[in-house]
């Protein structure tokens, strides 16, 4: 599978194939649905959390006499069904959400993912990305001249798959909006589907077929 290949001032200098084990595989939806929703589920944090009648302030003194005035029974206030009491089936920070995925699963849905964006047009290759210092007017006129020639990267949000980690690409890309930075070994079938586009380097492609192969 081949694709145009760009350098950084958004020219097209050449074509660059595509490795088909990772880039033009059969897509199966149900197993791509199921590793998202995963991903999904393993990023909620169980914030909501309320008081049992054993963790709110209170007396544990019985309120009154279990016999003799004609009152209903009942132990201490800080029981649910007092004002100030404590809440008897509330949401619990206890709650584990976690959802584990096994790695063939990963990588299938991974590969799924990047065949998917290759099929649609959405990945764009350039032959490196550098910058001499961290400086986001750079940056942003760089995605501007991709702009101008690549069709797809006019619309949407933009993912940059880094071979590497490059501290400066990711100070000068995080405050462009709908613009993300990962490094490839970071990257998830969740991630490339939850960007428009997807901006790989000539390197990312090599430790992607290094990391395939493992």
């Amino acid at each position: 599978m081949k694709t145009k290949l760009y350098n950084q001032e958004g020219e097209a200098i050449g074509e660059i194939e595509l490795p088909e084990e990772i880039f033009g595989q059969k897509i199966n939806p149900d197993l791509l649905h199921q590793v998202v929703v995963s991903y999904q589920k393993n990023q909620r944090q169980p914030i909501a959390h309320t008081k049992n009648r054993g963790e709110v302030r209170g007396s544990t003194r019985k309120i009154w006499p279990q016999k003799g005035l004609g009152r209903a029974r009942h132990g201490d206030r800080r029981a649910p069904i007092f004002r100030k009491g404590g809440v008897a089936f509330g949401p619990r920070n206890e709650k584990k959400l976690k959802v584990k995925i096994p790695k063939k699963m990963k990588r299938k849905a991974l590969v799924m993912a990047l065949s998917a964006k290759a099929k649609d047009n959405e990945i764009v290759v350039l032959d490196k990305l550098t910058l001499e210092k961290p400086k986001t007017k750079i940056f942003a006129k760089i995605l501007e001249n991709l702009k101008k020639n690549v069709e797809s990267l006019k619309k949407g949000s933009i993912l940059i798959c880094l071979p590497e980690k490059d501290e400066k690409i990711y100070l000068s890309a995080r405050n462009i909006p709908q613009v993300s930075v990962l490094e490839a070994k970071n990257l998830n079938a969740f991630e490339v589907l939850k960007f428009k586009n997807l901006i790989l380097l000539e390197r990312t492609v090599e430790v992607m077929k290094k990391f395939f192969q493992k």
